[in-house]
C-alpha cells in the first residue's frame, strides 16, 4: 500500500474538523465550501481535490465514523466481549468522538446521519435477536429488532442532547443488561 502524504492526511483533518464545527454552529445548507476552506485554513483547490462538494464530505465523514464502528464490533466478537464490556466500548468511542455524534445526532442538517446509524444498529441487532425460544418466543423478529435499535438510537440522542449525563461505563452497564435481559 503506497504511503499516503503527511500534509493530504493534515488537511483532510483540517476540513472534516472545520466541517463539524460548523455544523454544531449552523445549518448544514447554510455551510459554503468557503465557510469551510476558511475554517480550516486551506485553499478551494485543495477542497476539491479531496471533495466532490459539501455533501460528499458529509458522506464520507459519516462512512469514516460508521467504518469505526464496524471495526469495533469486529473486535467485540474476536474477544467474546459480554454486552456490558462491548457497550463500553462504544460508549467510549461516542465520548471520544463528542463533537461529531453530538453535532450529527442533534443537527437538523444532517438527517441522513441518523438514518444510517439506525441501518447501522438494525443490523448489529439483527445478530443477536432469538424469537424462537425463551421470553421473546413468538414476537415478530423484524418488530423485535426496529423497536431495539429504535431505543438505543433514541437512548444515544438523549445521552447526547443532555450532554452526557451518565458516564460511559453507566450507559454501558443500563444498555447491556437491558439487551440481555430481552435478548
Amino acid at each position: 500500500m503506497p504511503k499516503v502524504d503527511r500534509r493530504i492526511l493534515k488537511s483532510q483533518a483540517a476540513i472534516k474538523k472545520a466541517v463539524v464545527e460548523l455544523m454544531s454552529e449552523k445549518s448544514f445548507d447554510d455551510i459554503t465550501i468557503k465557510d469551510i476552506c476558511d475554517r480550516a485554513d486551506l485553499s478551494r483547490k485543495t477542497f476539491y481535490l479531496r471533495y466532490i462538494d459539501k455533501y460528499d464530505l458529509l458522506d464520507k465523514l459519516i462512512e469514516e465514523h460508521l467504518n469505526e464502528l464496524r471495526e469495533l464490533c469486529e473486535i467485540e466478537l474476536e474477544m467474546e466481549l459480554d454486552y456490558i464490556e462491548g457497550y463500553q466500548i462504544w460508549f467510549e468511542f461516542f465520548e471520544k468522538n463528542y463533537l461529531f455524534f453530538s453535532t450529527m445526532i442533534v443537527s437538523k442538517g444532517a438527517p441522513t446521519f441518523r438514518n444510517r446509524f439506525l441501518e447501522f444498529i438494525i443490523e448489529e441487532v439483527k445478530g443477536e435477536v432469538n424469537t424462537a425460544e425463551g421470553i421473546n418466543i413468538g414476537l415478530n423478529e423484524e418488530v423485535f429488532v426496529q423497536f431495539f435499535s429504535s431505543a438505543f438510537v433514541g437512548l444515544v440522542e438523549w445521552w447526547f442532547k443532555n450532554g452526557m449525563p451518565v458516564p460511559p461505563r453507566v450507559m454501558a452497564e443500563q444498555v447491556g443488561l437491558l439487551f440481555e435481559r430481552n435478548l
